[in-house]
């Protein structure tokens, strides 16, 4: 049973920091129905921003996060109004997006590996190998510390949709776009202030798996393939749909890994997508399309 309980615990851990990187992508989704392959790429670029900072001017990847967050804001400002704007009016504008962020995923992919090789990176603080121990149960330090992180920043993107005027309207915008731009809402800023976040959401997870994975410049369509599983699950466009299949997902797989090795856990986020397409296609908190 305590075994038992250890495998749910790392899974939870894990789980949080999922969620934040899903949140991202999710938000992305909800606002401009952009589905963004390079999302996890970004999350690369931000791993390596950390790491160069830890190695360089020797700071902590949580400290990273203060420039790290917004200089990945203004990168999501610049691309969003350079690259979508000329297809916001086609009637594919969602396939437009899937093309043209796999192709910017690619050109991420061949910049790092230009720019840092395949080599295996990743960051070593102090807490990186420690644990704390309670009874016949530890909690890796590095593990706790990300998941917490993760929620406090979960807790503040929800704090900024539920609280302020802009949240409004970047709520009423994910619930309806065109009646949202009928009663003044300026759908354009919403949307790139969205994918700015969205970005900055990204560059605060890449920060935290710098110490939590190995990364390199190929490593990304891993996290993509991952984070679409959580948020069909969670219904695309749902934060909080992301955030419950990231849980979810992560305690399942982490089961799974357990009970039958770790060469099956990725089989959890890729059956899990297959079933809720087949029977809930919309996920479990994803809204029903009308005509």
């Amino acid at each position: 049973m305590t075994h038992t309980i250890q495998v749910v615990i790392l899974g939870l851990l894990l789980g949080g920091v999922y969620a934040l990187m899903a949140s991202g992508l999710t938000l992305m989704f909800g606002v401009m129905r952009i589905v963004n392959l390079a999302h996890g790429a970004f999350i690369v670029v931000a791993a390596y921003m950390a790491y160069l900072l830890f190695q360089g001017p020797g700071w902590d990847p949580f400290l990273s996060l203060v420039v790290i967050m917004p200089a990945m804001f203004l990168l999501g400002v610049l691309i969003y109004r350079f690259l979508f704007p000329p297809i916001e009016s086609s009637p594919r504008f969602g396939e437009m997006t899937v093309l043209l962020t796999f192709a910017v995923a690619l050109i991420v992919e061949g910049l790092l590996g230009f720019f840092f090789t395949g080599t295996f990176r990743t960051t070593d603080p102090p807490y990186s190998t420690e644990a704390i121990l309670i009874g016949d149960l530890f909690i890796p330090k590095a593990q706790l510390y990300a998941s917490i992180t993760s929620l406090v920043l979960l807790a503040g993107l929800g704090a900024f949709l539920r609280l302020t005027r802009t949240g409004y309207a970047v709520r009423a915008t994910m619930q309806n776009r065109t009646a949202a731009q009928i009663v003044g809402v300026n759908v354009r800023g919403v949307s790139t202030l969205s994918f700015g976040i969205g970005m900055a959401l990204a560059g605060a997870s890449g920060s935290l798996i710098s110490f939590l994975f190995p990364f390199f410049p190929n490593s990304h369509w891993r996290w993509i393939a991952i984070l679409l599983s959580l948020i069909v699950l969670g219904g695309l466009g749902s934060i909080k749909g992301a955030v419950i299949g990231a849980l979810l997902l992560a305690v399942t797989a982490a089961l799974i890994s357990d009970q039958f090795g770790p060469t099956w856990s990725p089989m959890t986020f890729f059956g899990a997508l297959f079933l809720i397409l087949l029977i809930r296609p919309r996920g479990l908190f994803g809204q029903e399309t009308r005509v």
